[in-house]
């Protein structure tokens, strides 16, 4: 696993693929994924992705999967083992699956997500004893930031529609 600084760096990178997706309108949520070589122990980043659901019209295009997805074509195969996956946002039940389903060693996110979090928050499916693959996991690397990126393109998102909605008003009178 990661060092302390390295994990930053990576969620630094993450934060940054967030940003990316919200200024594309997506939610944004970012991911990247670091595979560190079991005999030299050198990590490098082999699968980067945001939200691109909007975008793709793919319900299943979150920053986790697009990542995990990316990573597998860099490795050649679908096993991310000795991966760890940085995420901005706790990762939902279908994330989770298939990060489980991935075989990725360790997971570590930012901000837990308390309406759909499949971590720890609602669920704990990475590390549930009845499934064949359990993972470790890190949670509140730079949770304020991640919050506060979600929180501002929430706001956003509502003062457009809101402004919308008092436009059409304003048409229909």
């Amino acid at each position: 696993m990661s060092s302390k600084v390295n994990e930053n760096r990576y969620m630094e990178m993450a934060l940054k693929l967030a940003e990316e997706a919200a200024l594309r309108g997506e939610v944004p949520v970012g991911a990247v994924v670091v595979h560190q070589d079991p005999q030299s122990h050198e990590e490098r980043v082999i699968g980067l992705g945001f939200n691109l659901r909007e975008t793709t019209q793919d319900p299943s295009a979150h920053a986790e999967i697009v990542a995990m997805r990316r990573a597998a074509q860099s490795l050649g195969h679908w096993r991310l083992n000795d991966c760890t996956l940085y995420v901005t946002l706790e990762p939902c039940p279908m994330c989770a699956g298939a990060i489980v389903n991935a075989r990725v060693s360790h997971v570590v996110y930012g901000c837990d997500d308390h309406k759909a979090g499949a971590v720890r928050s609602l669920y704990t499916l990475i590390t549930d004893s009845r499934l064949n693959h359990r993972l470790s996991y890190e949670h509140g690397v730079e949770a304020d930031r991640c919050a506060q990126v979600l929180r501002q393109f929430f706001k956003r998102r509502r003062a457009e529609k809101k402004a919308e909605k008092v436009k059409r008003q304003t048409l229909d009178e």
